[in-house]
């Protein structure tokens, strides 16, 4: 009888309902396609990083982790003094720069045989390696996204490239061009952002490191075996707190038509109140029955947010193909449990004023 009675109403005011339903779903949306693009973020940099093969990574004093945006590059020639320790096999100096033209991209700049020494070399599926100081590789999905084949000419820092070769993803940036061009280009001749570092035996890494502490003390060293663990947006400044902002910005968007939508309704269903407290109904029925419609509208937002989720995620892919939106059941869960946890809190007012009416008032509500 009481679940009757909740769902008529409930679909009594259909437009109301769907405007709640929507705004339900888009706070839903918002968590887990904020949350899923900056975890997927992260977890595609760190796996591309881990792929390029090195075991120990060295950067610049106050370098952040995620090395696209670190600055203070360093003296290409702490190269030399890192393969003179013991146990290392081979240094790659790189200098990396950020750019946002047509796409968001970590441009990688090089040395070819060094790189080739610490990583083991690229993978090619079609062209060459660089040979040129023009010349550039793009991976296979950077290719796709950019509409590049062998031979086509890219802009980027103002310098016409060459595209050389396609490689298959997975070896650090998207983009990789001669280090010493790129050098000139930024104006960081004989400079480099992070030193590649690889073992004569993964078994050496933790000495290498000590090593290159008391060599280079207050370089930040990292072993690329735990990157992936340390690329968590606990980890990288001012990402947490930006979560967190964009968390709560939903939360009050579906708080505020919740409780607008059961405001008005409590306002509507004056006279209905009067007459189901004349039969005896007591506060409690009423609350329960305003608060179950709460959850029932919660619900089929939490659903209607779940589909907006991978459609806005299809809708990213699709325009940038690079991109990784990881939606996971977890953050799924929780953002249902916020959601439904601010409507119970925003029709929690309008559901208590509703059983404070009195009920010859109500009923003479006109």
């Amino acid at each position: 009888m009481m679940g009757e009675f909740v769902f008529r109403n409930l679909f009594h005011r259909p437009m109301r309902t769907l405007i709640g339903v929507l705004a339900i779903g888009v706070e839903i949306m918002l968590v887990v396609v904020i949350v899923g693009l900056t975890s997927g973020m992260l977890q595609e940099t760190a796996k591309r990083i881990e792929g390029i093969g090195a075991d120990i990574m060295v950067q610049a004093p106050a370098a952040q982790i995620l090395i696209g945006f670190s600055g203070s590059p360093m003296p290409i020639k702490i190269a030399d003094k890192l393969a003179e320790l013991k146990y290392i096999q081979a240094v790659a100096p790189a200098l990396l720069q950020f750019n946002s033209s047509g796409g968001v991209d970590v441009v990688y700049g090089i040395d070819r045989d060094s790189f080739k020494a610490v990583s083991g070399g690229f993978v090619f599926l079609a062209g060459h390696d660089m040979e040129g100081p023009d010349d550039l590789l793009v991976d296979d999905w950077a290719a796709k996204s950019k509409h590049l084949s062998v031979g086509s000419t890219f802009n980027l820092f103002n310098h016409d490239w060459k595209v050389a070769g396609i490689v298959e993803h997975g070896k650090g940036g998207r983009l990789f061009v001669p280090i010493t061009t790129l050098q000139e280009l930024v104006g960081a001749r004989d400079k480099a952002s992070i030193f590649l570092v690889k073992c004569t035996r993964p078994e050496h890494t933790q000495d290498v490191m000590d090593e290159i502490d008391e060599l280079l003390p207050n370089h930040p060293v990292r072993p690329l075996k735990d990157f992936m663990s340390l690329m968590t947006s606990a980890n990288i400044p001012g990402l947490q707190t930006f979560i967190n902002a964009m968390i709560a910005l939903a939360v009050c968007i579906g708080l505020l038509v919740i409780f607008l939508t059961m405001y008005t309704t409590v306002l509507e269903r004056t006279r209905d109140i009067g007459v189901l407290k004349s039969l005896g109904a007591s506060k409690f029925l009423i609350v329960r029955s305003l608060l179950t419609e709460t959850v029932l509208l919660c619900f089929l937002g939490i659903a209607a947010g779940i589909a907006l989720s991978y459609v806005v995620r299809a809708g990213f892919l699709a325009i940038f193909p690079t991109l990784t939106v990881l939606i996971t059941p977890g953050w799924i869960f929780r953002a249902g449990l916020i959601a439904l946890v601010g409507a119970l809190f925003g029709a929690s007012y309008p559901a208590w004023l509703a059983s404070r009416k009195d009920a010859v008032q109500a009923l003479s509500y006109d």
